[in-house]
């Protein structure tokens, strides 16, 4: 059990130092932790956001904890080198096309949804994204036109082979949940969404026990506020699959709840809570490092089969927070290390 931490910037280290400890409280022997730098502390170092050294470390590991990139202070930087770099190449790299973003209300936290209580309480889903393709990873730039002005361009695009295998995941997870699966885009304008839909249906015929239904993505963020409790397991392409996580994470209350698994086809995993470097509250003890802690439970349950370890960690985290442990996210005063120490206590 080789797991590389990459903690990364601004509060990447505190919820990391957190999620750590936990896994060693565990006592599993086999686990070997190695530590890499990415994001801006790494172009401070190496001159890079993602040197060779960090990469190295990924291929030879099992699984990597990440923690966040981005500072401030490299916004000036040409994009190849700003600290964003880091994460999306290391999806290009260890080629992690499937992100798994679980969310799910805890129990007592009703009243911190932006939802009304009843409606948040429907809330347990399962939101898979696409991470190596649309607009993110196609051409980009910015091209004078004829007449002078500056346009600004960036190509959407999925192959066919893209979307057979993110959908392959998305009704696989939906077997083991409630056998419902929701397959989100905007085919009604964009041709790229068209060739995802179609291809949906085509891999549908492979798992007959599943109900797929279809929505366009503005219908489904409405419907994330209206009725969560109607999805189950939401399958998307990039772009769309990072706004509606977002927008999911305020629904049950915080962003700093909320973990996530990027996983390629082979057995390496990635996994981080979908928060980002929080730059403002860096170094304060502000941070709520639960994400990060459930994120470390993802990693023992995808990449090593620990399921009853990682239960155990999400027991603990609810334990937690059902005891009136909160973060000044969820308007509480326990800082970083005291809801560590707290989670600790209750595993």
């Amino acid at each position: 059990m080789k797991v590389a931490v990459f903690a990364g910037d601004g509060i990447g280290p505190e919820v990391t130092r957190e999620a750590v400890r936990v896994l060693q409280a565990l006592g599993l022997n086999e686990l070997e932790l190695v530590e890499g730098d990415v994001g801006a502390m790494a172009w401070r170092k190496h001159g890079h956001p993602l040197p060779a050294a960090t990469l190295e470390i990924a291929h030879a590991c099992d699984a990597i904890l990440f923690g966040a990139v981005g500072d401030f202070g490299c916004d000036h930087l040409e994009r190849h080198l700003r600290p964003e770099q880091a994460i999306l190449g290391l999806r290009k790299e260890l080629g992690l096309f499937a992100n798994l973003r679980p969310a799910k209300l805890f129990e007592g936290l009703e009243d911190l949804s932006s939802l009304r209580p009843e409606i948040a309480r429907q809330i347990d889903l399962l939101i898979i994204r696409e991470l190596n393709g649309d607009v993110y990873f196609g051409e980009k730039g910015i091209r004078i036109l004829p007449d002078g002005r500056r346009q600004g361009y960036d190509l959407m695009s999925y192959a066919e082979d893209e979307v057979r295998r993110i959908a392959h995941v998305g009704f696989k997870a939906a077997m083991g949940r409630r056998k419902q699966l929701c397959s989100v885009d905007k085919a009604n304008v964009l041709e790229t969404s068209q060739l995802w839909r179609d291809v949906v249906i085509e891999v549908s015929g492979e798992y007959p026990e599943v109900e797929l239904s279809h929505m366009y993505v503005d219908n489904a963020a409405m419907q994330l506020v209206k009725a969560p409790g109607q999805f189950d397991v939401i399958v998307t392409g990039n772009l769309f699959g990072d706004i509606l996580s977002d927008q999911a994470s305020m629904c049950v209350g915080s962003i700093g709840l909320l973990a996530s698994a990027a996983l390629a086809e082979g057995t390496i995993g990635l996994y981080e809570p979908i928060h980002g470097s929080a730059p403002d509250i860096a170094g304060k003890d502000l941070a709520n490092p639960m994400a990060q802690i459930l994120s470390a439970a993802m990693l023992l349950r995808h990449s090593f089969g620990k399921e009853a370890e990682a239960v155990r960690i999400e027991a603990a985290v609810a334990s937690a927070l059902a005891d009136g442990i909160r973060g000044h996210d969820l308007g509480g005063s326990h800082g970083t290390a005291a809801i560590g120490d707290a989670v600790l206590a209750r595993l």
